[in-house]
């Protein structure tokens, strides 16, 4: 549940990204993909915190596959949206096509999930030792 607003800010960028790689487009707005870049790890921070927070305040202190899990699952949706962009968007016929486009995107969507799990632990793990030193405990 966790990557669906992540995804929901890259995915005009996706349209883009898969038309360039398999319609033989020319992608040349690598300045605003980068801006999109700043804006999906923002927003895979701010929602994994937030998830860990409600789950922190339920005393659930189990949070450090959640925190990768709940951020990394904009993989999941970028595959999904591959899924669907080859349905509907693109010509390509016979097995050998479409092994080769999910395989690749299979791939692209493991790198995807590393770097957006990445990031919601890491934060998470910044924002919780931070909590955590501000109590007192005397």
């Amino acid at each position: 549940m966790g990557g669906v607003l992540p995804v929901g800010s890259v995915f005009i960028q996706l349209y883009f990204i898969f038309n360039s790689i398999w319609a033989h487009q020319i992608y040349y707005m690598f300045w605003f993909l980068f801006i999109v870049f700043l804006i999906l790890v923002i927003t895979c921070a701010e929602t994994t915190i937030l998830l860990c927070y409600f789950h922190l305040c339920s005393e659930d202190y189990h949070w450090w596959w959640r925190a990768y899990l709940s951020s990394g699952s904009t993989a999941l949706y970028f595959f999904l949206y591959s899924i669907y962009f080859y349905a509907e968007r693109l010509q390509m016929e016979g097995a050998a096509s479409l092994f080769i486009f999910f395989g690749y995107t299979f791939i692209m969507a493991i790198y995807f999930f590393l770097l957006t799990g990445f990031v919601g632990f890491m934060s998470c793990f910044f924002f919780i030792n931070k909590i955590y030193s501000v109590v007192k405990t005397d």
